[in-house]
């Protein structure tokens, strides 16, 4: 087999890798967390999208340090990333939770009477709240991707990555593995959006338990996580 072939067919790998990583259920978890609160199938996918270009950031960030420095992830470090994305799951879960029992979310707006401005803080309920969300859609979903790229580097690129010969090619299989996952969670996190969508065109409550199940969900996964990784670190 010629060498075009094969890294045509590595690279092939990578991105159903990728697509197939979006599938994870703590990747699953923490952005269903964070779509609960962007109404709409558009931002619903941006959200899938933003987070998989923080989880291909920080997985070429590591892929550089892995193939032209030649570092070594240590163990002790990627338990601590692994603990990191646990904490993380039950932070959003909580904060999601904290949200739906308190019924709304505080903002402050600037308004300028009679040439002064002014700052007028207020509470808008849940159903309101999701139409109006004042953050930046990339910032959390990317940061959360981050952190899982993160904490998922280790077995993928000391796995895969540090096996290519060619550096040049090992670089192009984590882009490719990203852009992958970059698609995947992108179809994924608007899935998860159709049911919160359809919930809060006709059944405000239903809105409700959804975000409730996402949040409960998301915290049983980390505690889980964070559980078994503890347990393989001592039995280690």
């Amino acid at each position: 087999m010629s060498m075009p072939t094969t890294a045509f067919g590595l690279l092939g790998f990578g991105f159903v890798l990728g697509l197939r990583h979006a599938l994870d259920v703590d990747h699953l978890a923490a952005v269903s967390t964070i779509v609960n609160a962007r109404r709409g199938l558009v931002r619903s996918a941006l959200v899938g999208a933003v987070w998989g270009l923080g989880h291909t950031a920080s997985l070429l960030a590591v892929a550089v340090a892995v193939v032209g420095l030649r570092a070594e992830i240590p163990p002790v470090l990627a338990t601590a990333l692994e603990m990191g994305v646990a904490a993380m799951l039950v932070v959003l879960g909580v904060n999601l939770l904290r949200t739906l029992v308190t019924g709304g979310r505080l903002h402050a707006h600037a308004h300028v009477h009679g040439g002064r401005p002014h700052v007028h803080p207020h509470l808008h309920e849940a159903a309101a709240d999701a139409d109006h969300d004042h953050a930046p859609i990339g910032r959390r979903p990317f940061l959360v991707g981050l952190v899982h790229g993160l904490a998922g580097s280790a077995g993928l690129l000391l796995g895969v990555v540090a096996t290519i010969p060619s550096p040049a090619l090992a670089l192009t299989y984590v882009v490719v593995f990203g852009v992958g996952s970059i698609g995947g969670m992108a179809l994924m996190s608007t899935l998860l959006g159709v049911p919160l969508a359809l919930a809060a065109e006709r059944w405000a409550r239903a809105e409700r338990w959804l975000g409730g199940v996402a949040a409960a969900a998301s915290i049983a996964i980390g505690i889980a996580l964070a559980w078994e990784r503890g347990r393989t670190s001592l039995g280690a």
